[in-house]
């Protein structure tokens, strides 16, 4: 049987270095580094969910009450923090996209199509089995990115 485990609470990057990054960043870019753009970062380094544009706002509106972000700055910041790969993307296609903190252990995705949950996921023989395909067709993967849908426990009762 497959070693499958779930747990990502071990981050590869710490959040110091992170948020330097960041600042070398948005300095390359010719944009401030602001408060607003600092908790955005952080909300997604302390968040162990998928996040919508919209449910990241939120969470930080209920965190910080009194911070004025608005929406399009949120939007800004995680495209610019896409780009750079700072935080990765699973896209929704109407739905839009969740985001995640992209400095965690590789995973891979099981997404329900009902409900929209995500379930992270390592299986080490996928891996190898990945690795032993791109071997075999002469390939030098990269990276990669599986994801899987269907319905999960929950909606198919």
């Amino acid at each position: 049987m497959a070693n499958i485990t779930t747990n990502f609470n071990d981050r590869t990057i710490e959040y110091e270095q992170l948020l330097n990054d960041f600042k070398i960043l948005l300095k390359k870019n010719a944009l401030k580094f602001t408060i607003q753009r600092e908790i955005i970062l952080e909300t997604l380094y302390t968040s162990d969910e998928h996040l919508t544009p919209e449910s990241l706002h939120n969470l930080i509106q209920q965190k910080f009450p009194k911070l004025k972000i608005g929406i399009a700055t949120v939007y800004r910041t995680l495209s610019l923090l896409e780009e750079s790969n700072i935080v990765t993307s699973l896209s929704f296609g109407a739905q839009g996209k969740k985001y995640e903190l992209g400095a965690k252990n590789h995973h891979d995705h099981l997404i329900c199509t009902e409900c929209g949950s995500i379930t992270e996921f390592v299986d080490e023989e996928i891996e190898k089995r990945q690795d032993k395909i791109a071997n075999k067709l002469g390939f030098n993967m990269q990276d990669h990115s599986m994801q899987i849908y269907g319905i999960c426990k929950d909606c198919q009762n």
